[in-house]
């Protein structure tokens, strides 16, 4: 509802008369651009503002990123056309089958178990180029790349084994493949014209190592190296437009990501007599412990942490652990139970007690450790959340250090008050799930589905509009679709 409110004005036409008029005063909650000009916003960023769900790129995803409800949004305030790199595919590429290209991930119900859960809708599309003006686009959103791959022209090509920054879905929209970069085509965005931008990067610096179970220190960037890439990639921002204002969102805890909660760690079933067969296998490793506690190797803490002791119900799986005392002189691995404080991720899924290699003999979490990809221990949950925290300070300086033209957009805030149940539009919650209705995550477990992008959004625009005097309204999340129900 809107409110006017009326004040009287006296006019007075030389000294003949004075006439009264009643003039409206704008209206409390009229739109308003403030300080700002959204007459032509950029997007830069990564699969977030790409609209990257469901584990694929594809039409219904891009339609809905945060960046095009933003922009539909200021459509209120002066805000113009948003273009983007259309994908031109209904249900995107998640990966290779064995007949082809599968699409984006659906739920779907195992007729033989009953179970709900993830599966490839079925057939996809190999990305391809993008046909359309490249030089008028606003949405320079690519999934996977990190500061560094959005600064470098590898990034747009060729492919080739010694190029690991190739990125196709940069390639098909490239202005110059091979030589042209994310944030140059961006900036030549904004120097033609742009008058307001988002940035989004970080998160894939912390993201890959942490999704990879914190088993690839190479590809986990330092601090020093962050900050320099965000100085260089804020700075060719901030001088393509010397007037262009700006919206520097940070990273979010990966605490609030399904991707690291959907898979309990006692997520192995076993009968009775399956339990008792794996504790046979496992005695002369238990006896090994005892020797080595009783030698002084290790304390009788550890000796407990380290027993593998299976029983009938769920279990804790048997996993590689390389923070345990190494005992491989002994002939011991380094191996124990996960436990409460583990975080697995989505993929063990698929291969918890599945058969390894072919030989019937490996069941993966019972006599084959789970592999160190497929687990975060809490000494590497607590080096992912210290990034984290390193990188939002790195953030947040640099947008201090020009806050007369940025501000920051505090996401990490929002989801973590989304994983509290602090979230919701309408009376309806948002939750840190992929179950519908209010699930905020795709199937991926990782990405937004649509209605978290309209929450998003709508956060951009809070700190839009306390920043620069602004009234861009909000959208309502309530109309944006989740999840679809399971097939």
């Amino acid at each position: 509802m809107k409110y006017i409110n009326k004040s009287i004005f006296l006019l007075v036409f030389g000294a003949l008369a004075a006439c009264t008029y009643d003039f409206p005063e704008p209206q409390v909650n009229e739109p308003t651009a403030g300080s700002a000009d959204f007459s032509k916003i950029i997007s830069v960023g990564n699969s977030l503002t790409a609209g990257f769900m469901d584990g694929a790129l594809y039409n219904r995803g891009q339609e809905n990123s945060f960046a095009v409800i933003l922009a539909e949004q200021a459509r209120a305030v002066g805000g113009g056309d948003f273009n983007v790199p259309s994908i031109n595919s209904t249900n995107g590429f998640f990966q290779m089958g064995p007949q082809g290209p599968l699409g984006r991930l659906v739920l779907t119900v195992n007729p033989q178990t009953g179970a709900t859960g993830p599966a490839p809708i079925g057939a996809g599309d190999i990305p391809t180029d993008f046909t359309g003006d490249k030089s008028n686009l606003n949405n320079f959103g690519v999934p996977g790349i990190t500061l560094l791959t959005a600064l470098i022209p590898q990034t747009g090509g060729p492919a080739s084994p010694q190029n690991p920054a190739y990125n196709r879905l940069y390639e098909r929209f490239a202005s110059n493949p091979g030589t042209s970069t994310v944030i140059g085509d961006a900036a030549a965005a904004l120097a033609d014209g742009g008058t307001f931008f988002t940035f989004w990067l970080g998160n894939n610096d912390v993201l890959g190592y942490a999704t990879g179970g914190a088993s690839n220190p190479a590809i986990l960037t330092s601090d020093e190296d962050f900050q320099q890439r965000l100085g260089s990639a804020l700075g060719a921002l901030l001088q393509a437009s010397p007037e262009a204002k700006g919206a520097v969102a940070n990273v979010p805890s990966l605490a609030v990501l399904p991707y690291f909660t959907l898979v309990p760690w006692n997520a192995l079933p076993l009968a009775q007599a399956q339990a008792d067969q794996a504790n046979a296998g496992y005695a002369q490793y238990n006896g090994g412990l005892a020797l080595a506690r009783n030698g002084g190797l290790i304390t009788a803490e550890e000796e407990e942490l380290r027993q593998i002791q299976f029983q009938a119900g769920q279990n804790g799986f048997v996993m590689a652990d390389e923070s345990l005392t190494d005992l491989s002189g002994l002939g011991i691995p380094s191996l124990r139970m996960s436990n409460p404080s583990d975080r697995a991720t989505l993929p063990l899924a698929q291969a918890l007690g599945q058969v390894v290699g072919g030989n019937p003999a490996l069941i993966r979490g019972i006599s084959f450790p789970v592999e160190d990809q497929f687990v975060l221990t809490i000494q590497e949950q607590a080096e992912v959340n210290q990034k984290i925290t390193a990188f939002n300070g790195i953030i947040s300086a640099a947008v201090q250090a020009n806050n007369d033209r940025l501000v920051l957009v505090d996401v990490n805030d929002l989801l973590n008050r989304v994983l509290q149940g602090q979230v919701s539009s309408g009376g309806v919650g948002l939750t840190a799930s992929i179950v519908p209705p209010t699930g905020g995550f795709s199937l991926d477990g990782v990405h937004p589905n649509a209605r978290a992008h309209a929450f998003v959004a709508n956060h951009f625009i809070d700190a839009i509009n306390a920043k620069w005097g602004a009234n861009i309204p909000k959208a309502n999340p309530n109309n944006y679709i989740g999840n679809d129900l399971p097939r």
